[in-house]
């Protein structure tokens, strides 16, 4: 395996450990410590409970005390927790003041949920993790992408340029570019494999990025747009939607910001038929649930064979929902000219059958590396796009970072 690779990987690997070893209840780490930390957040008032759109199950929920909840990021992978019970992992939707929402990653609602003593805290993303390494690992089975990565990294010859001066286009959406706009542009139009813009704040990147992405849409290209934050995504979102082109916005609902919602594949079958077949489909789920759980634990075996029965029933119908779901949001993918989110958020959203003709990260200097090879075999052609001076992404591990993880 290549140096660079397994260096990358024990960087995961440290970030890992040191979000396990933050976040972990036990003897060491009492719940009060946590709290005090700004971890946990305990006890929880239960206000709702909901199947969502990916049918897991949601809670809405207050806090019965103030607590400290800078920590609590929308997106954060979380546990919701009980004492004696087993948690169940999950990721926070939403958070603002004493009120919240988060989704469970299980088949149902713990029993325990609107007992007393609930609460979540923040967890190890391991997901994430997992997939990074997973990418990586497999990277070099990939030989163009390999090969891009061995030039990013010096092992190879250079990557190719453009002579943007021969390249600018005779025309703009945009009448207000200035020259150096202009030639970013043109950069990005005749990329042959990877172009970095660059440049500090105000000089106009996003709008840049805008302009060339609605000069590629017009020639027929399908994008790929990515940042490494739900709201950097959002922000050039809203300047793409403003010029007409056929947007989609995948990854978690949850956490886009209200103006884009409606251009999420949620969104734009939230009034459809398909969501009325659906939300049909959840009631008879629902009710199918609630009579079996008129079953207590002390029962006989017609009765326990009743409850299966009927929780299998659940179970199919929820297996419908999430088929009648998938076929409709690859019609979506396939419409969309554009189609945005974070790197995660794309490599979830079954794009591996589309082909894009250019991938475009914005903010790219906040992006762990790792991160960006998840979304890099998408697209032939790549831009990076940031500001070479901002502050580095995120990083817990002070050895990863020492490492240069963050770099």
């Amino acid at each position: 395996m290549h140096p660079h690779i397994q260096h990358l990987i024990q960087c995961i690997n440290l970030e890992e450990k040191e979000q396990a070893e933050r976040y972990k209840l036990d003897e060491a780490h009492s719940l009060k410590t946590l709290k005090a930390e700004g971890v946990a957040l305990h006890p929880l008032i239960i206000t709702r409970k909901t199947f969502g759109y990916a049918d897991y199950p949601e809670i809405s929920f207050r806090m019965a005390f103030p607590s400290e909840i800078n920590l609590f990021k929308d997106g954060a992978a979380i546990e919701c927790f009980r004492q004696g019970e087993e948690p169940i992992k999950g990721v926070l939707m939403n958070l603002e003041g004493k009120t919240g929402e988060f989704r469970l990653f299980a088949p149902d609602f713990p029993d325990w949920i609107e007992e007393d003593g609930v609460g979540i805290k923040l967890a190890p993303d391991t997901r994430t993790s997992s997939i990074m390494k997973k990418v990586l690992t497999s990277l070099e089975n990939n030989p163009s992408l390999f090969r891009l990565f061995k030039r990013i990294h010096k092992d190879e010859p250079g990557l190719k340029g453009t002579d943007v001066q021969e390249a600018i286009p005779s025309s703009f959406y945009n009448k207000d570019l200035n020259k150096s706009q202009q030639q970013a542009i043109a950069a990005i139009l005749h990329n042959q494999e990877i172009c970095i813009v660059h440049g500090p704040p105000g000089t106009g990147k996003t709008t840049t990025l805008i302009e060339a992405i609605r000069q590629l849409v017009a020639d027929g290209k399908k994008v790929m747009v990515s940042a490494p934050s739900n709201a950097a995504v959002d922000n050039i979102s809203k300047g793409l939607l403003l010029t007409g082109v056929k947007l989609l916005r995948v990854g978690n609902a949850g956490k886009v910001d209200e103006a884009v919602l409606p251009f999420t594949p949620e969104g734009k079958l939230a009034n459809s038929k398909l969501q009325k077949e659906i939300r049909q489909l959840k009631l008879r789920a629902e009710e199918f649930r609630r009579m079996a759980l008129k079953y207590k634990r002390s029962f006989g075996k017609a009765e326990r064979e009743q409850r299966n029965l009927l929780f299998k029933e659940v179970k199919n119908i929820r297996t419908e929902i999430k088929q009648l779901q998938q076929y409709n949001e690859e019609k979506l993918l396939q419409e969309a000219e554009v189609i945005a989110g974070t790197p995660i958020g794309l490599y979830d959203a079954g794009l591996h059958k589309i082909d894009f003709d250019q991938l475009i990260i914005d903010e790219a200097g906040q992006c762990i590396e790792p991160l960006a090879w998840c979304i890099f075999p998408f697209a032939g052609k790549i831009v990076l796009a940031g500001d070479h001076w901002q502050l580095p992404p995120t990083v817990l591990s002070d050895a990863a970072m020492k490492a240069g993880y963050n770099k």
